[in-house]
């Protein structure tokens, strides 16, 4: 059988990335161009900022890409870009590099959806076994996802309001420590005690929603009114009391959704699940099902991660003609 090779391009927010898949599961390439040092002084992303950087550098991504995994354009069977969700001006720059390369070279285009990338970065450890659960934890969003075969991909519960990466990162801005501040947090926090007693939102309601608003809001109210006062707070109990909040969170819905939804693989993705107090907390609170979390360098945003699902789109035969549009708040089909 011929081999098969797909060049992914993901640019939904501040990570220019582009990948080469082998087959099902080899990833020959994967190029990722980070913004995060011009995103630093501004304490957060900037949309117009990232579209311009993504401009500057997709095109040396595709290249280098291609000379990495060895291959030239001849040898491709596919384009695969990030459909959404994410920054619609980034989005724009991913698509429209894609479509370019896809047209002038007479290959397929397969639109992928960047939640699915997550879940699937898990396949670069193997073949997955279905129906599976999903959490999914990043910057943008907080879901619970039920798979019920490869590709058809269900939201079984989500967050009402901030996403974790989310509240990580505004927590991080309050405290003064640099963006992204997830990192950050979680060594501070290995090395405190959990001292300052925050909410943990919606744990003893019977559903699957999360919300992280009022445990944000209460820690940026702990932090103000201790500065009003001019009293002195530990950072790392501060990290270690705000973090332990997140997990319990994090962990009481998932174990909800294991008993509502049975199934023997459990998969934890996206760019907060390379938190090292997550990785122990699953360890420790989730027996009887077998946990999945992509290896780091495919936790943050990359193109990895969109050829791994791209490649599953291929075999359903989902490709998209030319004017393919970037859909900015594409979301998965909900469970009721």
């Amino acid at each position: 059988m011929e081999d098969r090779y797909i060049l992914a391009i993901e640019s939904s927010c501040d990570e220019t990335s582009v990948a080469v898949l082998k087959n099902e599961d080899q990833l020959l390439s994967n190029i990722i161009a980070s913004q995060v040092e011009s995103h630093k002084r501004f304490g957060g992303v900037v949309p117009e900022v990232a579209s311009r950087h993504h401009v500057e550098v997709i095109t040396l991504c595709i290249q280098d890409a291609l000379a990495e995994a060895g291959i030239t354009a001849q040898d491709l069977s596919a384009v695969a870009v990030t459909e959404g969700p994410g920054l619609v001006g980034a989005l724009l720059v991913g698509m429209a590099a894609a479509k370019a390369f896809a047209w002038a070279n007479g290959l397929p285009l397969i639109p992928v959806n960047h939640m699915a990338g997550h879940l699937m970065a898990a396949r670069e450890q193997g073949a997955l076994t279905y129906p599976l659960l999903a959490l999914l934890v990043s910057g943008g969003h907080t879901e619970l996802v039920y798979v019920e075969k490869a590709g058809a991909y269900r939201i079984v519960g989500e967050t009402r309001d901030d996403a974790v990466g989310e509240a990580y990162d505004k927590v991080g801005r309050v405290m003064g420590l640099s963006y992204p501040a997830g990192r950050e947090i979680d060594i501070l926090a290995h090395k405190g005690q959990d001292r300052y007693h925050f909410p943990r939102a919606m744990i003893k309601e019977d559903n699957l929603e999360f919300s992280f608003s009022g445990l944000k809001s209460a820690f940026i109210n702990l932090h103000h009114n201790a500065q009003q006062k001019g009293e002195e707070l530990v950072s790392e109990d501060l990290c270690a009391s705000f973090q332990a909040a997140v997990l319990d969170i994090l962990m009481v819905k998932t174990k909800k959704a294991l008993e509502k939804y049975p199934v023997k693989t459990l998969v934890v993705a996206g760019g907060v699940a390379a938190n090292q107090g997550l990785r122990e907390r699953l360890a420790k609170d989730i027996q009887d099902v077998e946990v999945l979390i992509p290896p780091l360098r495919l936790c943050g945003d990359n193109a990895g991660m969109i050829a791994l699902a791209a490649a599953v789109e291929y075999e359903k035969g989902n490709f998209a003609s030319l004017d393919l549009n970037a859909k900015p708040s594409l979301a998965f089909e909900t469970i009721e």
